[in-house]
Order: C-alpha cells, then sequence, then structure tokens
C-alpha cells in the first residue's frame, strides 16, 4: 500500500513538472511572437506612409 501512494506521488509529481516546463517554455515563445507580430505591425505602417 505505502509503496503503491509514493509511486502515484512520483508519476504526478512528473507529470505536473513537464506541464510546467511546458508551459513556461510556450509562454516565452508566445511573448517572442508577440513582440515579432508588434515589429512587423510597425514596419508595415511605416512602409506604408
Amino acid at each position: 500500500m505505502e509503496g503503491e501512494i509514493w509511486t502515484s506521488l512520483l508519476q504526478q509529481g512528473f507529470s505536473v513538472a513537464v506541464a510546467s516546463y511546458l508551459l513556461l517554455r510556450m509562454e516565452r515563445k508566445l511573448e517572442e511572437l508577440t513582440r515579432a507580430i508588434s515589429e512587423l505591425r510597425l514596419a508595415i505602417g511605416e512602409r506604408g506612409r
């Protein structure tokens, strides 16, 4: 019984760690994309003048 509890905790902990890591990576990528879109919008705006 005790072994099953530890196994369950370790499996869930690993899943949470992987999900957190992926969410943090995705957040950084979204920030980069937002910055790139803003720069592109400015470049298009300057070209249209």
